[in-house]
């Protein structure tokens, strides 16, 4: 059986900003890729993925971290309420909303995400069982990359970063509110204890802390 290593959810559509190239981005990115993306004419391509090829690529990296932690993935079939999957560890709750880019907005020390503020108010709010979380996953630029096989692995070029929304002010704006995602806060099994921590103490104290 082959072993899943990650490098480290719906369509983004951002512009692309001043930033560091896709050598930095994925210094480890190899050449062989097992993902041949063809027209319906037979040529290949790559480039923009589409919505879904995205939305799958960010659930298989929630996945394969969440079961080397030991924790379960409840996948939502409707987005009503800002989240695409929910992560439980006994009856501990964490939500997440997942964003995939190929183009990242880099900023000092980490990204930058234009979430729309529907969405937001619905993570943030206080009346919620389990906090909630936007999780950005970065991806390659050429769709080919995203996934290599070897002999005795497959490997998920593409990093993930979190941010915690849970009790955070409203904002003015009634499109969207750009959400930091500090390069420290990268999605980790380390990473998913903390959040069930914060989860716990929740439940427990009624406390809020914010990321």
């Amino acid at each position: 059986m082959p072993l899943l290593k990650t490098r480290g959810a719906k369509e983004v559509l951002s512009t692309p900003a001043a930033g560091p190239g896709v050598e930095a981005l994925f210094p480890n990115a190899s050449p062989a890729p097992i993902l041949p993306i063809k027209q319906q004419g037979g040529g290949r391509v790559a480039g923009e993925a589409t919505s879904w090829q995205k939305e799958q690529i960010s659930r298989a990296y929630v996945h394969a971290l969440a079961s080397q932690g030991g924790y379960t993935v409840g996948d939502w079939n409707v987005d009503k309420d800002g989240v695409d999957v929910t992560l439980r560890d006994g009856g501990l709750m964490v939500d997440f909303q997942l964003k995939c880019t190929q183009s990242p907005r880099t900023t000092r020390g980490g990204y930058s995400f234009d979430l729309d503020v529907e969405t937001y108010d619905k993570l943030r709010s206080r009346e919620r069982s389990a906090p909630g979380h936007l999780v950005l996953l970065v991806v390659p630029p050429n769709l080919e990359l995203w996934v290599t096989q070897h002999s005795d692995s497959i490997v998920l070029a593409c990093h993930g970063y979190w941010a915690c929304l849970h009790g955070r002010d409203s904002v003015a704006s009634r499109a969207t509110t750009a959400i930091s995602l500090p390069e420290e806060q990268q999605l980790s099994v380390k990473s998913m204890r903390g959040m069930f921590d914060m989860a716990r103490s929740i439940l427990l104290h009624g406390s809020t802390g914010v990321n």
